[in-house]
């Protein structure tokens, strides 16, 4: 079997100031057990799985995260009937920065969420190359592996698209963000058609703000408004609180009311979608 080292792929390792580095560590100790107990060394279990030793040394002190493929992997060579296996989701969360993993988490109970952006396409809507251009633009640069694990994140957090019952979705972007070339214009391409399959979707509204429209309601910054199943709701904004998440109810009326209006003033669904075809037509 061909080996699979694995040790310098970049959005794997474990910070050891996040908080998840204690359940990774304890991941890695179950799996420790489990080979000895299969009478296996570590040579030999690299062997049987097809993993090279410094990966399973490090993946079983816990300085690594374990890719999904080789908790099955594990899972098979150890006959654990699944119980490895089942270590996937919450080591594949792991990788993600603790700020993304707690916004993953509330976007994953809200039953409603508007978004309005102004400077660039919302994080949900992004395809991969598109966020990994973008994210890539920041000063002072990320380094690759921090890079790999926002980009990562940011993908999943596109999950919620699937969720079942499906919360409901209202996005409104500015409409320069359609017709700046955000990794170059192929890159662009692509993501507008994101934008118009997404906007297909029965759950999904997405409004355009065109640039001509110069007083409306969002020129304070980004807003986002999550609203869940038992009546609360949390917010920010770039202009107001400090830009900090908000859940106090005479807060959140301020955002509510701000987005209300946003969504007043721009284009409808239908009109937003010829203009996103219009933008890909001429890019």
């Amino acid at each position: 079997m061909e080996r699979n080292d694995g040790v310098d792929e970049p959005g794997w390792d474990v910070d050891p100031e996040d908080e998840i580095s204690a359940v990774v560590e304890m991941v890695g100790q179950h799996l420790k057990l489990r080979r000895e107990a299969a009478g296996l060394r570590v040579a030999e279990f690299g062997e049987a799985i097809g993993y090279g030793e410094d990966l399973i040394r490090k993946i079983e002190r816990g300085a690594r995260i374990p890719r999904p493929e080789y908790l099955d992997r594990v899972d098979e060579v150890l006959g654990a009937g699944g119980l490895v296996s089942a270590m996937k989701k919450e080591m594949r969360e792991a990788r993600y920065p603790k700020k993304v993993r707690d916004l993953a988490r509330l976007e994953a109970q809200a039953v409603e969420l508007g978004m309005y952006s102004n400077h660039n396409i919302h994080g949900l809507l992004q395809t991969e190359e598109y966020a990994r251009a973008l994210l890539g633009t920041r000063r002072p640069a990320y380094a690759d592996e921090a890079l790999e694990h926002l980009v990562a994140a940011r993908m999943a957090r596109r999950s919620v698209f699937e969720r079942s019952p499906a919360p409901e979705f209202s996005f409104v972007q500015e409409e320069v963000t359609l017709q700046r070339p955000i990794g170059g214009t192929m890159v662009l391409r692509r993501q507008l058609e994101r934008l118009l399959e997404v906007g297909e979707l029965r759950n999904v509204e997405i409004q355009v703000m065109p640039t001509a429209y110069g007083g409306h309601a969002g020129t304070g910054g980004r807003i986002q408004v999550l609203k869940f199943e038992d009546g609360t709701a949390m917010g920010r904004t770039d202009d107001e609180f400090a830009g900090r998440p908000v859940s106090d109810p005479k807060q959140i009326r301020i955002l509510e009311l701000r987005f209300g209006i946003i969504r007043g003033q721009a284009l409808t669904p239908r009109e937003s979608r010829d203009v996103i075809e219009r933008a890909l037509g001429e890019t």
